[in-house]
Parts: C-alpha cells; structure tokens; sequence
C-alpha cells in the first residue's frame, strides 16, 4: 500500500474536504526551496509551508540546534521551572520589540491570540474596570480556537460555533479610499468606554486574501485606542520575522501595541511554538496576594526547550546580513514583476507588502476563499511543480528567504503563462 493509499485509510486533513480531496502528495524529504514526493516529483515551495519556512526546508544550521538541545534537555514543566533556551529567547525577542516587557510562551498562532485576548479581559477585571467588548477588522482570520475564532470574520470557516462565539464590533478593513469611516467607525466605539481591546493583522490581512493597508492609517487607529485606554493587540504570527520587508510589521509605525502575538516563522517554521509579549503595565495588574488574580492559563508544552532552540537559532540566521539582502532580492523582484503585469485585463489588482506578492482575479463570482477558480490555479501551478495555495481567486506569493532570482523567475514565468492561457 503506498503512502497515499495509507493516508487516505488513516488521516484527516485540515482545510480539507476529504470526500474529493484526491491529490494528497506524500512529501518523504524537503531541503532548500524544494519538497520531494514519494513518487520522485521535486515542487517549488512558493508559500513557506503555510507561511512558517524562513530559510529553508532542513536548513542544517537549525537542525543542529535542535539536535544539540535533545541531547541536553528535551522538555521540562515550565511551571516552577525554567531553562536557558526560553530565557535566551524571550530576552532577544524583547531586544527586537523594546517598547514590551514580559513573554508569555504557548504552542501556535492561535494559542498566542487566545492568550493576549484573555490577558485583555483578566487586566481590567483584575482592575475592577468592567470593559468586555472587543473591535476587530471584518473579514480577519486570527484562529481556530474559540476565543481567535470570535475575533475572525463570520464565515464557513466557523459558521457551525456562532451559537459560541462572543459578540465582538467588526469594523471595515481601512484599505485605500476606506481610512477614514474606518477611523470614524472605531471611534465611535471606543468613546463608549466598554472596549477591553482592538485586535489587528497590521498591514496585510492573510487569510482574507492578502488585504493590505497603509501603516498611517494603522498609526491613526493604534492612537485613538490609546487615547481611549483601549489595549492594542497587533496579530504578527504572518507578519513577523521579515515578511513585510522589516523585522515586525509594526516597524512601521511609531505609536506602538500594548501586546504582540508571534508564532509560525518564529522557529523557522522547525517546530510548533507561540508567544504573547506584552507590557509591564499588563503583566503588573496579575500581580497580587489574591491568588484569583493569577493568570491561569498554560499548555503541557510552554516554552518546550526544543522549539526555543530552534527560535533561537532561526534569530541567528535572521541577524546575519545576507538574510535581509535575501529580503530585499525578493522585495525588489516582486517590485518588478508587479509593475509588468498590473494591467493584465485579467487582474484585479495587484498588491505587495515587502515579501509578500498577491494577484487578485477577476472573476463573475465575489472575491472570496471559497471562488472556484481556486482549484484551477492550485492544479495548474502543481503541474508545473511550483506549490502555491491560492485563496480563492487571490493567488500569492510568500516564499523562503532562500530561494533565488532565477526560482523567482520561473514562478513568475509560470504566472505569466496563466496569465497568457485563453
């Protein structure tokens, strides 16, 4: 029986209809830019794994790191103790983000929003303040726990728990011509004085389709919350470690979010790991000989040793120069590329944020995940072994920092032979 037969017999896939899912592809090695199937097939990864791969599949200097840290501790309770590898890594992340104070260690993306969105609810409860409500952009995806999901756009995605979601005022995404009802609608929300927090994906809205906005209006919006002593959660779990052409997409902007939500490239995308950073002013309202001030929450794997090591090391790889020339290759390349086919009759439109490229089509159907054009672009990429996941009719671009310009130009050549299809 072939790995594809035993899967089929075995697995449930995520974001998977498994009644027509046929073409799942058994991946036996990965190295560089490049997986390679069961079968022989050597595909292109032009999405990063789901957005996590930094520099590369297998990258031996991440192995490394794992490696020698299983051999020294692989795994330890994080309450009441502590390890070298979580202190080195919550110490060099608060280097990069030196406006916060505390990091709070969880397992994925939307374990880390779960966590900064109940720190929001306990830190006005713990100050008798009752603030419940929370503002959050239509059409966001932060997760698929209950809490993340409540915060993400009502859709199919969770239609079957909106009898358990809590209420939250979704505001419009304040792309260009949007900005100012998108401020005049936050604004007439906050001056009610019963918003715990605004959550955010600061500047590119990922699972929507690679919606983007300008970081002014975000600087806008971050300050009128502030006015309003209204916490600021900014969803960086796509959008950290480069992916925007700076280290956090926040970079962007000078008044700052009060707590920080970091996960997929965070470990280079070698192993499952969050953070939630957040302010001293925060972490002191848990502060108490009341003991129902404390923050329960934890998970059996916080601050697991070997996803701080490889972290840890994925920052080395992070700070070494050649990386953001790597950066600036991709950034420049799409730059370039944007510029030649913006006018295709058949685009929308085409957007970019630093690494990040995304086509958007015209299609007689809305602009959505769930346009089936979707399957084509899917199919017709895979053919020519280049693996780019669309979201619905938005095709992207979101590749490892290792690859090459002349891999860019064979994924955009492929584009353009779409492009030219009839």
């Amino acid at each position: 029986m072939s790995l594809q037969e035993k899967d089929r017999q075995y697995i449930w896939h995520p974001f998977t209809q498994m009644k027509n899912a046929n073409n799942i592809l058994p991946v036996v090695k990965a190295e560089g830019l490049y997986l390679y199937t069961e079968d022989g097939r050597k595909i292109m990864d032009g999405v990063s794994s789901w957005w996590t791969n930094l520099h590369g599949h297998s990258h031996p200097y991440l192995a490394k790191a794992v490696a020698e840290q299983f051999n020294t501790l692989e795994h330890v309770i994080f309450a009441g103790f502590t390890h070298p590898k979580a202190i080195e890594l919550a110490e060099r992340i608060i280097g990069k983000l030196p406006y916060l104070d505390k990091v709070f260690f969880s397992d994925n993306g939307s374990t880390a929003v779960e966590v900064a969105l109940k720190m929001a609810f306990q830190y006005w409860h713990n100050n008798n303040q009752p603030k419940t409500k929370i503002i959050a952009f239509k059409d966001a995806y932060h997760g698929d726990t209950f809490g993340s999901m409540s915060v993400g756009g009502r859709n199919a995605f969770n239609q079957p728990f909106f009898p358990f979601l809590f209420d939250v005022e979704f505001i419009d995404v304040p792309t260009k011509g949007n900005e100012e009802r998108t401020l005049f609608q936050l604004k007439n929300l906050v001056e009610k004085k019963d918003v715990a927090a605004f959550i955010f994906e600061p500047l590119v809205q990922g699972s929507a389709g690679m919606v983007m906005y300008a970081p002014e209006i975000l600087e806008k919006l971050v300050k009128l919350c502030k006015t309003n002593q209204v916490l600021t959660i900014a969803d960086e779990v796509m959008t950290g470690f480069g992916r925007t052409g700076k280290w956090f997409a926040t970079d962007y902007i000078t008044i700052k979010p009060d707590l920080v939500c970091l996960s997929k490239g965070l470990t280079g995308g070698a192993m499952p790991l969050g953070l939630t950073i957040c302010t001293d002013e925060i972490y002191n309202a848990f502060l108490s000989n009341n003991h129902s001030k404390t923050f329960f929450h934890g998970h059996s794997f916080t601050g697991n040793p070997l996803a701080c090591a490889a972290a840890c090391a994925s920052l080395d790889l992070l700070e070494k120069p050649t990386t953001w020339e790597q950066i600036e290759m991709i950034v420049k390349s799409h730059q370039v590329f944007k510029s030649k086919i913006a006018s295709n009759p058949k685009l929308k439109e085409v957007r970019q944020t630093g690494t990040i490229l995304a086509l958007e089509f015209k299609t007689e159907e809305n602009s959505s995940y769930f346009n089936h054009l979707r399957d084509r672009l899917y199919q017709f990429f895979l053919d020519k072994n280049i693996l780019l996941r669309p979201l619905g009719n938005v095709l992207y671009i979101l590749p490892p920092y290792c690859i090459q310009e002349v891999e860019l130009m064979v994924i955009y050549q492929a584009i353009e032979d779409y492009l030219d299809k009839k």
